[in-house]
């Protein structure tokens, strides 16, 4: 429904204004997710790829991309007094709202109010970029949306490709054999932040092993190594990341790979409990047994692994 869509492209605009200094802080993000939630007609996936521009910022182009969207969405009274109403109701919803949610809210409104004189073009506050070319900057302007399955599936991954377009770089690397780093970095990732510390050496042994079992260069390894540690969390459900790898593996691969999370796990010096235990429940995701998990435990030196 039209609505729908108007409703879901006003969320967009709000979370690329509060990106508009390049950084959202963790209270800020708490807080603009509270907003978001309170918004109607919001399905779960659809919240997925609002949470896709609440993770990661979003630069001037791609906020230019998403306001021109706002505005080709109001086509009518109507479609201008619900975006008004929903904005309202978000604000409504927070409770206590600060001096800088205040003019967030401001310019939106502004914009959304004289969507059909041109105002888009003349808001001058330093929220929003220049949109006087906006026509041809939006048809190469960043669009994470491209890649919404793989941060549904593969979060490492997309977290690499909006680096490499953001940052206009590319990695040597075929696109099937870096979806396999994310995927593998991102299961690494999780056992080095099990005891919720990356300590160096396990950062410098996570790139070893992806730039040697993998053959790729070092900086490419360190890359991939960044945004692994950026993109995994204790909290995120890695359920389809250890699916991904499971279809993307042998049983064979799949049982050596353990001995590569032990050896993370002892870069510091000791295997955890805690990491032992991440390890462990990786061991069930990737459909191997309770006895490949024991076989590459024993591997381990007794001194370097929790009792």
């Amino acid at each position: 429904m039209a609505n729908e869509t108007l409703i879901l492209t006003l969320a967009k605009v709000l979370v690329a204004a509060a990106w508009a200094d390049g950084e959202v802080q963790p209270e800020e993000i708490n807080s603009l997710k509270d907003l978001l939630f309170h918004l109607p007609e919001i399905t779960g996936r659809e919240w997925a790829m609002l949470e896709m521009y609440i993770d990661l910022p979003v630069g001037a182009d791609e906020r230019s991309r998403l306001i021109e969207q706002l505005q080709a969405s109001l086509r009518t009274r109507k479609d201008k007094a619900l975006a008004l109403q929903a904005l309202k109701g978000m604000i409504a919803a927070d409770g206590e709202i600060s001096e800088q949610e205040k003019k967030v809210a401001a310019e939106i409104q502004a914009a959304i109010e004289a969507a059909d004189t041109g105002l888009f073009k003349q808001v001058g506050s330093a929220l929003f970029a220049p949109l006087s070319q906006r026509v041809e900057q939006t048809s190469e302007a960043p669009n994470r949306e491209a890649h919404f399955e793989d941060f549904i599936k593969n979060r490492v991954y997309f977290g690499l490709q909006l680096r490499l377009q953001n940052e206009g770089i590319s990695l040597e690397i075929p696109d099937d054999k870096l979806r396999m780093l994310s995927l593998a970095g991102g299961l690494m990732a999780r056992v080095a932040l099990a005891d919720s510390e990356v300590r160096d050496s396990e950062r410098e042994t996570l790139a070893r092993i992806l730039k040697e079992k993998w053959k790729i260069a070092s900086t490419e390894a360190d890359f991939v190594t960044e945004v692994a540690l950026s993109e995994i969390s204790l909290t995120m459900d890695y359920f389809r990341l250890t699916r991904r790898f499971f279809e993307m593996t042998g049983e064979q691969e799949r049982i050596r790979f353990l001995d590569v999370l032990f050896a993370i796990a002892a870069a510091d010096g000791m295997a955890t409990n805690e990491e032992i235990e991440e390890i462990r429940n990786l061991t069930r995701a990737l459909k191997l047994t309770h006895q490949d998990f024991i076989n590459a435990k024993l591997k381990l030196p007794r001194n370097l692994r929790a009792s």
